[in-house]
């Protein structure tokens, strides 16, 4: 391959970073195009530092690039400043590695991570000359394929996709990219391949289903339109872990990025259960890795790329049931190579301090809590598993081990929420900077003081969780909350050990409206992009009042979708199997409402649904109930 590059130097010279663009990264893949049947161009829809630290698309850059005649490429988002030049001089979108247009490329997979991010999609799809609707598209244009977490609603981009891959990619894709070769060498066009297409299990093509509205705005059916389309859609899972694709060399930057280690990921899925969180209940069953293959690919990984820190990925480390071996093996190579250790998502016990003393320098570190909510009340609403006493034992054995700094998570807008759990922020707050005092003698106070950040997001319902039903605050709403949260600290003895932030209200409220949005959201993006949005996550970019003329331009009301929903609505997203049951989501639900606790998956099996995978924690030894089998199929 030539060393050309898409961009010339002049314009090089006057970017920011121009690295994000060049490719040739230490690690990165390049083929021969002889040799090449299936060109795969991978997307991440914002920058490149956000993107090039995202694990999913390193392991399908790694799982394509293993495929002899396939070749995967990255693109990103190029920042405001390209994307002007671009624009003005009519530079087509191009693949970092090989510089071509991605016009030219027989696919172009799209990670979607974040529904502020949908704006920057349809930049991307403008950028590289394909037309933003699946119907226009030509013979001459890529296959657009959507996966990621927010593809499990995949309504609101429906009308700029070709196809969505629900679920995780390991299983599939070599089937798809299979029928692909297999239509274009019999000249079958894209329409067809896409028909065909959407009968492999997993993928979702928007074109031949058709939803239909009440006069009230809900959805009244939705259905495919043609005979052999699959009614429901299930989410693919793999379900042996271990031996599948994972990166011994991932790409390594040449700028600093985001997340500027190696990442090993050492299960997926989570026991806890908690009822607000997606990831929870999308990447059900648990499955581990197997602690022997991650000794193995932790060194490579290091050996491959130079990094000097490793962190564990997983939504719930603390519950890896091999976490103490890999703890230990990871503590003893990288000691002498002077490597850190990075454990994010452990749960603040005696065996995590104690883990944490010995990979962490203590000076600069600060520890983190995720109580959620105030109150032990509403902790039980929302199913943290997390009481009171854990959090202030937590605490004073972090403040005994020389940390002065915590960092507490909470969520505002919850639902059944009261002022009373507010209040329980700035009260438990307070409790833990008066802990500190309590339990650390004044000669043995380094800094002098502890330093408490309490921070507070506001709180959106997500498909495929037990709050999926709720309502969500408005923007008023939010605000006030936030400055009720406020004054609340300010009421404490300890206020000046605590420090408060909040996020932005209006963006987490049209977060929760593309969330659970449907077909007809398509118009209100497009005209947003007609209007010139882009990187509306990033809040110096992001311009509410453009999102709100847009949405009554279009004639839709953004508090349609951010209110309680009943309790038999069709969803947009109801076709998708993603594994739990809307049974089980609705029980979960009720016992929400009533304040009950449900037990973790090791503890008590909850009949989720996600047994029928056949595999992971749900065929763990384990105390089961009675009334409900894990292994239960959809009710």
């Amino acid at each position: 391959m030539s060393d050309r590059l898409a961009l010339s130097d002049d314009i090089l010279m006057k970017i920011e970073k121009p690295e994000r663009y060049i490719g040739h990264e230490v690690n990165s893949v390049m083929k021969n195009l002889r040799n090449v049947a299936v060109r795969f161009a991978m997307c991440f829809p914002d920058v490149y530092e956000i993107g090039m630290s995202h694990l999913g698309i390193q392991i399908l850059y790694d799982m394509f690039n293993a495929m002899e005649d396939v070749w995967c490429e990255r693109v990103y988002s190029p920042w405001v400043d390209l994307d002007a030049v671009m624009r003005r001089e009519g530079i087509p979108l191009f693949a970092l590695e090989s510089q071509d247009p991605i016009k030219s490329f027989d696919f172009l997979g799209i990670t979607i991570q974040y529904e502020m991010c949908y704006t920057n999609i349809l930049e991307i799809l403008e950028l590289a000359g394909i037309p933003l609707t699946a119907v226009e598209r030509g013979e001459d244009c890529p296959i657009v394929i959507g996966g990621g977490p927010c593809s499990y609603n995949p309504e609101p981009l429906a009308e700029f996709f070709d196809l969505f891959y629900i679920g995780e990619g390991e299983t599939r894709y070599g089937e798809l990219l299979d029928l692909y070769k297999r239509c274009r060498g019999e000249g079958v066009g894209r329409v067809e391949f896409l028909r065909r297409a959407a009968r492999i299990p997993g993928i979702y093509a928007p074109r031949f289903y058709e939803a239909v509205y009440r006069s009230d705005g809900t959805l009244d059916s939705f259905a495919p339109t043609e005979e052999g389309i699959p009614a429901t859609v299930r989410k693919e899972v793999e379900m042996d872990v271990t031996h599948t694709s994972y990166p011994r060399k991932p790409v390594v930057p040449f700028i600093k990025v985001t997340q500027d280690r190696v990442v090993l990921e050492i299960q997926r899925g989570c026991i806890r259960g908690c009822r607000f969180c997606q990831a929870g209940q999308l990447y059900r069953p648990v499955r581990e890795r197997d602690v022997e293959m991650l000794k193995e690919y932790a060194l490579a990984m290091l050996e491959n790329t130079g990094h000097e820190e490793i962190s564990l990925s997983s939504l719930s480390s603390s519950d890896y049931s091999r976490l103490p071996e890999l703890i230990d093996f990871l503590i003893e190579e990288c000691r002498d190579r002077k490597i850190n250790i990075s454990l994010p998502s452990l749960r603040i016990d005696a065996f995590s301090l104690d883990v944490m003393e010995k990979v962490q320098d203590v000076r600069k570190s600060s520890l983190t809590f995720a109580p959620e909510a105030g109150s032990q009340r509403l902790r039980n609403v929302i199913n943290k598993g997390l009481t009171r006493e854990d959090i202030l034992r937590g605490a004073a054995m972090a403040f005994e081990g020389g940390w002065t700094r915590v960092k507490l998570y909470f969520m505002l807008g919850l639902p059944t929420e009261t002022e009373d759990d507010i209040r329980g922020i700035a009260e438990l707050s307070n409790e833990i900077a008066a802990t500190f005092f309590d339990r650390v003698p004044k000669e043995k106070r380094t800094n002098g003081k502890v330093q408490v950040v309490a921070s507070t997001s506001f709180f959106v319902p997500k498909p495929f969780t037990p709050f999926q039903w709720a309502k969500q605050c408005t923007k008023e709403e939010f605000i006030e909350k936030a400055y009720f949260t406020k004054r609340a600290i300010s009421e404490q003895l300890n206020q000046k050990s605590i420090k408060y932030n909040w996020h932005e209200a209006d963006a987490s409220v049209l977060e929760g409206v593309l969330a659970r949005g449907d077909r007809r959201l398509s118009k209100v993006l497009l005209r947003l992009h007609e209007m010139g949005c882009l990187y509306d996550a990033w809040g110096e970019y992001f311009d509410n009042d453009k999102w709100m003329d847009a949405f009554s331009q279009c004639g839709l009301d953004p508090d349609f979708y951010i209110r309680e929903r009943a309790l038999d609505e069709l969803f947009p997203w109801d076709f998708i199997d993603c594994g739990v049951t809307r049974e089980f989501l609705l029980r979960e639900w009720h016992k929400a409402l009533r304040e009950e606790v449900s037990e973790n998956c090791r503890q008590k099996c909850q009949g989720c649904g996600a047994g029928r995978f056949g595999g992971g924690i749900c065929f763990q030894d384990r105390p089961r109930d009675g009334g409900a089998s894990s292994d239960s199929g959809p009710r």
